[in-house]
């Protein structure tokens, strides 16, 4: 037999009955309103996903465009042709690992163009070595310069994309280091065009041996070249002062002239052991260093 309740008990069930729908109903629409909010955290996410992604080095093939080549220089044109691999993967790795740093022009200025002046020396030592029993190829160096691809951005937005016009594309690559001073170790100060310091390397006609007189013209030309590398990388050392990062100057100056001195410094070594005793250890001195 059910009994009455007291007023007052009514009262109360109300009153909590009534809370509980109003809670009940704060929940649902709290409940709907974060579903209709977007996820922020995907969204960074697939900002930083797509800022990191820089794009891809692609060069030429050189196998592809050798002739046959003698077995006597097999080994060391496939210990070459490996070479140019192992570059490209180097360079591929330090264009992800330096998303962001530099100005406009760092990924073309601080890996394409060393990256090209490896591959132009790796691949004079292919046709040299081919031509030491064959035919000589020649227009190999056109097989050097690589290209950014359009596989991704290199800038730190998330709005730019790699793109490779030609076979020597530049690539964008704005980050907050663009504006930095270069470091004092590198380039001085920046201190507008002057106490940009020089470049100075080592010389190299005072370190060969006696030039056979069928070298001679050979040997000058590219004496005379190391010359205007070195005049061309202190030119180049004035225009871009305070663009860059503190190793802009390693990196961007330093770097490819040592290669292209490299470069040139062995065609001066393999055009005198033509005909004499081929010279060693020039190699040393392709590397250059920044002096006040």
């Amino acid at each position: 037999m059910s009994r009455a309740l007291p007023k007052y008990n009514k009262r109360r069930v109300a009153f909590i009955g009534g809370a509980a729908a109003v809670a009940l109903s704060g929940a649902v629409i709290a409940g709907s309103a974060l579903a209709g909010t977007p996820d922020k955290s995907s969204d960074t996410s697939n900002a930083r996903t797509f800022a990191a992604s820089p794009g891809t080095i692609t060069c030429p093939d050189v196998a592809s465009k050798l002739p046959a080549v003698p077995a006597t220089a097999k080994a060391e044109v496939d210990r070459n042709l490996a070479l140019l691999q192992t570059q490209i993967q180097e360079a591929n790795k330090r264009l992800v690992d330096t998303v962001g740093q530099g100005g406009p022009n760092f990924v073309n200025n601080a890996i394409l163009g060393p990256l090209k002046d490896k591959r132009v020396a790796t691949v004079n030592r292919i046709a040299t070595a081919i031509g030491r029993t064959a035919a000589k190829p020649a227009g190999l160096d056109a097989l050097a310069p690589c290209a950014l691809n359009a596989g991704g951005t290199n800038t730190n937005t998330g709005t730019g994309t790699g793109t490779a016009t030609g076979s020597t594309a530049a690539s964008a690559a704005p980050g907050t280091a663009a504006n930095q001073q270069q470091s004092t170790g590198n380039a001085g100060k920046n201190t507008g065009n002057s106490a940009v310091g020089t470049i100075s390397c080592p010389d190299v006609a005072s370190k060969l041996p006696a030039v056979p007189a069928t070298a001679q013209a050979e040997v000058t030309r590219n004496l005379a070249l190391l010359q205007t590398q070195i005049q061309e990388a202190n030119n180049r050392l004035r225009s871009t002062v305070g663009q860059g990062g503190p190793n802009f100057v390693q990196n961007a100056i330093l770097g490819p002239l040592a290669d292209k001195r490299k470069s040139t410094i062995d065609r001066i070594a393999i055009s005198i052991g033509r005909t004499a005793a081929k010279p060693t250890g020039l190699d040393s001195l392709a590397a250059c260093t920044l002096t006040k």
